[in-house]
């Protein structure tokens, strides 16, 4: 916006200018005693570096033709002193006042500085002051006033400061141009600006001004162009902002504070050519009266609240060239009479809420430079011949949409003038080709986020060798893009210019190679979620330049590489979830412009180096999940700056020193799953800003510090599996908190969940009587009421005949719970799931339970739990998981079920220590199959599970399979399907019909039995590494026909030597082929559950009738 406000301003400039340069010539010089002296005074005051005028201003020549210096052809005075763009040094002297006859001063583009002298103020012939780009200072000059020729003043990117109030400028009535931009003033704008009827340019922009915008400047009826951007003028624009601005051509108020609707009246200026009204406040829709202002060239609108829609209306605007209205909440489509805008160079719509498609007549304005629709709702595609059809595009941004569909890579490819490319986070098909190196001027490519394909015959990336001829590159991203390969050797051939590569998550394996060190320009790796194995830190440590490493989510092994302690301007270094082991290396301490840091879930051990504390101006720590033990010192005082710390699951003992109450800006603090000990330290009420906190699983013992009820953004706070006595604080954020924060505790007292705190030491016989009377009293009112309530409830239920005869449910508490399962020890943790974890409890009669517990803290957990109760109290069958009983309360809820000691069938497939036979995998997938036909066929309605897996397929001690977690179950009821509006199965196993349009029916079982039968004889879960957007389990499976059996089943359940060889592949072979049936893409062709688990006994009849003849029968 600046660049056309100051091209317009220039031109006008000139144009004043040029109409006098015709009035000077050179002459032969007469003797002027004073104009010499004065010349010869801002001679002696300045510095030429390019020694032009030391040279050329000599007394042996007249001064008329000195360079710079024009004489009036009358009086052969100095009329003109014009010397710009010459790097002079100096002040201007006051010597200078004493030319009588100078009509024009233009100093532009020089380095002169200190105040303007007051002796200037005898110059009345005075017209022109041009010292644009110097470094002058002071205040505004009120001496100005006393120059009643002045027409153009121009004090543009000065240091001048201070007020314009009272500055006396009104008096200076001739004053057509003025220009005090790039300044440093303050206050208000004087109404006095009123009073110059003549002035058609103003600017006053980039100063620091403030107060409303006055009316008087609004009713200067010559004015052309107004600028005040970049100031803190507040206020808004008048109604009528056009009744007396009939010559007003442009208009810049950005970046300020401005708000109110943009007034109808701004129709009435039908000349206006620039409207520039960027980053205020303004709100409500355009008025429409403004798409008719036909010579309108160019809009900034962007970073308002603006809303409503662009009309059709904008067919109007022939002339436009730059529409900006980025940042808004414009909403609608963008209209298709945009396309017919056939001077248009710029468009950019980001971060709206634009919905539909993108019209299609955009694409052929060949004068278009930038399109930017970044972050909107726009859906459908872009042209096959995009590339084609504009020559002149430098920048395509369409980033953050849905857009979707194929994108001609190698089309865009031909926009040989394309400088930045932006499709991340769409939609988006088709094949990246090598071709895009050929977009020699190519500085950003970002493709990330979308369903792109990528093919290598070579296994090396050899994409990253085609972009080498992008030398100008300077951001790379095309995370979770299929590449599939190792970084080539080449990588460092890469543009010089790269500040940005970003890979995360494209199935990169092997090491960095060590030419990455020629990127010495690089500032952010990103890397996270591959394969990698190594990171070749004698390389990374020699990109000086780094500021950002991600590595988490990889294979890197060994210890920390040290040489990432060299990189001085590293801010952000994350390895998390790697195999990083052995110490922490004190060179830690060293990076000292480190702001996160991320080390969670690696096998790093012993003590933290103790310069760790000294980064002082560290934002996030993260070393959880480790193995890391010591105490904490009190230097952990000195993280004054750090938000997050999370150092939980890790072996700390000691006490938590008191000065962690001096980490004041922390919002998230989890010190879990620890060994500390010792109080809670009052000082931790000074955290103010803290939002999160976790004490769990320690042995900390005293009292909760009634204090920390000052800690009112205080949301999540736990403190369960601890040593704590004494009153539960009830104000502030603790009358939120539930049982759940405080669980497993030694005298916790004063709260709805547990005792009263003992007030008196001794209690009188009299009142220890009426307590334990009462008590009494009140157990066994509870004991007949809960029997009754047993009763009617007992009578209520309807049990099938076919049910399984169920067995006594015993009552259970929550208090039993808890000491059956070692107070929810750790060591007692079977596993954890979407709504919470399953404990293994053991009774005193050796009895062993599976103890399903819900988090209620989770969206869903009240639902989950009520779901599964509702199923487990109705159904029975021996291949569903059993209830033996459940325990509920507002803020706590579990069911106790029948114990598998050999785990799950997830468990047995990919552990690696036990490998389960075709056979066993057979009876298994045979269980699991009769269970589901119960639930489809057995029930008087319908029961869909719709979340099979092998995680929620369970085994007893016979290796009898049993499906479990009915949380997100349906009941189907009189119809055959239900539509649900929010999909909790697991991604991979869910039927196409219910992750797409959430439509329940026994089929979706189906489907997910399919899936799951085909990975326990493949051994590959459906969300492999191996499997991409094209190519599925179900795929691969299927064009593996029709001699798949050997080309995709487990390895281990087959050797070459084997007898059975034949045998075997037949039968897996049958059960593949049974899971592709299964798994249709159309609901009504999959097979039903009855006809399902008649195969598979099939199957298994027919594999062990040709075992029969076998004398001997091998293993199978």
């Amino acid at each position: 916006m600046d660049a056309a406000n100051f091209l317009l301003l220039s031109a006008l400039l000139v144009m004043h200018f040029a109409t006098i340069a015709g009035g000077f010539r050179v002459v032969a010089t007469k003797n002027n005693t004073r104009d010499l002296d004065a010349l010869l005074a801002l001679k002696a005051t300045i510095l030429d570096p390019q020694n032009i005028i030391p040279t050329n201003w000599s007394s042996s020549t007249s001064l008329c033709n000195w360079i710079g210096i024009t004489c009036n052809a009358r009086h052969q005075r100095v009329a003109a002193i014009v010397l710009p763009h010459m790097g002079l040094l100096g002040t201007i002297p006051p010597e200078l006042g004493n030319l009588s006859f100078l009509v024009r001063l233009n100093f532009v583009n020089n380095s002169l500085h200190g105040h303007l002298p007051t002796e200037l103020s005898h110059l009345r012939r005075l017209k022109y002051i041009d010292l644009e780009s110097n470094a002058f200072d002071g205040g505004f000059p009120s001496w100005l006033a006393t120059l009643p020729e002045l027409r153009v003043l121009n004090f543009l990117y000065n240091n001048f400061s201070g007020s314009l109030m009272s500055c006396g400028i009104s008096n200076v009535t001739k004053l057509e141009t003025l220009n005090l931009g790039h300044n440093s003033f303050t206050g208000n704008i004087p109404d006095e600006f009123s009073g110059l009827k003549n002035l058609s340019i103003v600017n006053i922009g980039h100063n620091q001004l403030t107060g409303s915008l006055p009316p008087s400047l609004f009713n200067l009826s010559s004015l052309e162009i107004l600028s005040l951007t970049n100031n803190s003028l507040s206020g808004s624009l008048p109604e009528h902002i056009c009744n007396h601005l009939p010559q007003l051509q442009g208009l810049f108020l950005s970046i300020n504070q401005v708000e109110g609707e943009i007034p109808s009246g701004i129709g009435k200026c039908s000349r206006i050519q620039h409207f520039s009204f960027a980053t205020n406040k303004f709100t409500g829709s355009i008025p429409r009266e403004f798409w008719n202002l036909s010579m309108l060239q160019t809009v900034y609108r962007e970073e308002n609240y603006l809303k409503g829609q662009i009309p059709e209306d904008i067919y109007n605007l022939q002339d436009f060239t730059v529409l900006d209205i980025r940042n808004n909440e414009m909403t609608g489509t963008i209209p298709q009479a945009i396309g017919y805008l056939n001077k248009l160079e710029y468009l950019a719509l980001d971060s709206n809420r634009f919905t539909g498609p993108i019209p299609a007549k955009l694409f052929n304005i060949s004068s278009l430079q930038a399109i930017s629709l970044v972050a909107n709702g726009l859906s459908g595609g872009l042209p096959t011949t995009l590339g084609i059809m504009l020559p002149s595009l430098e920048y395509l941004y369409v980033g953050g949409n849905r857009l979707s569909g194929v994108l001609e890579l190698t089309s865009i490819s031909n926009a040989s003038s394309l400088i930045g490319l932006d499709v991340s986070f769409n939609q988006f098909t088709g094949a990246i080709p090598h071709s895009l190196g050929d977009l020699r001027l190519l500085e950003v490519l970002d493709l990330k986020s979308n369903s792109f394909s990528y093919k290598s015959n070579s296994g090396e990336i050899s994409l990253l060798i085609s972009l080498s001829n992008c030398r100008y590159l300077q951001e790379l991203e095309l995370d979770e893009s299929p590449l599939n390969g190792f970084l080539p050797t080449s990588i460092g051939n890469l543009s010089n210019n790269l500040r940005l590569l970003s890979l995360n998550y494209c199935g990169i394996f092997g090491q960095i190679p060590s030419s990455i060190e020629n990127l010495t320009n690089l500032a952010d790796l990103s890397l996270g979620g591959n394969a990698l194995e190594g990171i070749n830190p004698a390389s990374i440590r020699r990109l000086s330049e780094l500021q950002k490493v991600e590595l988490s989510y990889n294979r890197i092994q060994g210890p920390f590489p040290s040489e990432l302690c060299d990189l001085v301007n590293l801010g952000r270094l994350s390895l998390s979830s790697n195999m990083v082991s052995g110490r922490l290396p004190s060179c830690i301490g060293n990076i000292t412009s480190l702001r996160y840091l991320y080390l969670d879930s690696n096998n790093l051990t012993s003590k933290l180096p103790s310069n760790l504390w000294s980064l002082s101006d560290i934002l996030e720590l993260n070393l959880s999940t480790n193995t890391f033990q010591g105490s904490f010192p009190p230097e952990i005082q000195s993280l004054k700056a750090l938000t997050i710390m999370d150092l939980s699951v890790n072996h700390f003992y000691g006490d938590i020193p008191s000065t962690i109450g001096a980490l004041q800006m922390l919002e998230e603090l989890s010190l879990k799953h620890n060994r500390l000990q010792g109080p809670i330290p009052d000082s931790m009420k000074n955290m103010l800003e803290l939002q999160y906190l976790d004490l769990s699983f320690n042995n900390l013992t005293g009292a909760i510090p009634k204090s920390l009820e000052l800690l009112q953004n205080l949301v999540h706070f736990n403190v369960s599996f601890n040593k704590l006595r004494g009153p539960v604080p009830h104000g502030g954020p603790f009358a939120n908190f539930t049982e759940l924060s405080f669980l497993s505790n030694e005298a916790l007292c004063d709260a709805p969940w547990v005792q009263p705190c003992q007030t008196f030491e001794h209690r009188s016989r009299k009142k220890t009587l009426l307590f334990v009377l009462s008590a009494v009293g009140s157990t066994m009112f509870a004991m007949v009421m809960s029997i009754l309530v047993i009763r009617k409830w007992r009578r209520k239920i309807v049990i099938p005949t076919n049910f399984v005869a169920e067995a006594t449910i015993e009552r259970v508490s929550f208090h039993e719970l808890r000491q059956v399962t070692n107070g929810f020890h750790e060591d007692m943790l079977l596993g954890s799931g979407a709504f919470g974890s399953v404990y293994k409890g053991v009774r005193e009669n050796g009895m062993t339970w599976a103890i399903k517990t819900f988090d209620l803290q989770l969206e869903g957990a009240f639902k989950s739990f009520d779901t599964e109760c509702e199923v487990l109290r109705s159904v029975r069958h021996r291949n569903l998981t059993k209830v033996i009983s459940a325990c509920s309360s507002p803020d706590f809820k579990a069911l106790v079920l029948e114990y598998m000691p050999n785990g799950s069938l997830e468990k047995w497939l990919y552990s690696g220590s036990q490998i389960l036979n075709i056979k066993q995998r057979l009876d298994i997938m045979i269980d699991v199959a009769c269970g589901l036909e119960y639930l489809h066929y057995g029930y008087s309605t319908p029961v869909v599970h719709c979340d099979l897996k092998p995680s929620n397929i369970l085994l007893n001690q016979d290796m009898v399979g049993h499906v479990c977690d009915f949380g997100i179950t349906k009941l189907l009821g009189d119809g055959e399907n239900v539509k649900q509006t929010k999909t909790l199965a697991t991604f991979g196993y869910i039927a196409p019909e219910y992750g797409l349009e959430g439509l329940v029916s026994t089929s979706c079982d189906v489907y997910s039995f399919g899936i799951t039968l085909m990975e326990t004889f493949t051994k590959r879960r459906p969300k492999d590494e191996m499997f991409t957007e094209e190519l599925s389990l179900r795929r691969w499976i299927e064009e593996s026909v029709p001699d798949f059996g050997i080309k995709v089943m487990d390895a281990d359940l087959l050797h070459l030597e084997d007898e059975l060889v034949k045998s075997k592949l037949a039968c897996i072979s049958s059960i593949l082929q049974l899971g592709l049936y299964c798994t249709t893409y159309s609901p009504e062709e999959r097979m039903n559950m009855k006809d399902v688990l008649r195969a598979l006994q099939k199957i298994k009849l027919q594999f062990f009738e040709e075992l029969k003849p076998l004398k001997q029968t091998p293993k199978v």
